[in-house]
């Protein structure tokens, strides 16, 4: 099922799912990781249905989002010593409201422009990814690790 507005139930959309690996779950949010190793490039994704604007979101909601933005930007800035941390959210192609969070440097290959559309994705290898996810595993408040872990690695 995909989340659109009416759904009551609260579905990843598909091409998030296909295109990332769920790391856990903050209070609000759940925590993808996208699967192109050129850059780290996490996702959070507000668990409620049928929303796809953050003015949707009740006000509480907002302000957990911007919380737990917050927290994951700073999370990733330290611990990949980043020049830059985009923060997005465009819903052209998946509806369903979610924010990229994109360490970005200044000599990626991507710079300075966007990251989206920029090339062909590079899988995580075993290796690379079970690197990533040390970075940053444990170091968001209320993080909760999915079991299904990026492919059973962790």
């Amino acid at each position: 099922m995909i989340d659109e507005p009416g759904n009551s139930v609260f579905q990843l959309h598909a091409r998030l799912a296909r295109d990332g690996f769920v790391l856990g779950y903050l209070s609000l949010c759940q925590l993808l990781l996208m699967n192109d190793s050129r850059f780290p490039w996490f996702i959070l994704v507000p668990q409620r249905p049928g929303v796809s604007e953050i003015y949707q979101l009740a006000p509480a909601d907002r302000q957990l989002l911007l919380e737990e933005s917050c927290h994951l930007a700073a999370c990733l800035a330290e611990s990949f010593h980043a020049d830059k941390i985009n923060i997005g959210s465009l819903g052209n192609v998946v509806p369903q409201l979610h924010l990229h969070h994109v360490v970005r440097y200044h000599n990626d290959a991507a710079w300075p422009g966007p990251v989206w559309g920029y090339g062909e994705a590079v899988p995580y290898t075993d290796e690379l990814l079970l690197a990533t996810l040390r970075r940053v595993q444990g170091k968001l408040p209320g993080w909760v690790e999915s079991t299904s872990v990026a492919r059973g690695i962790v």
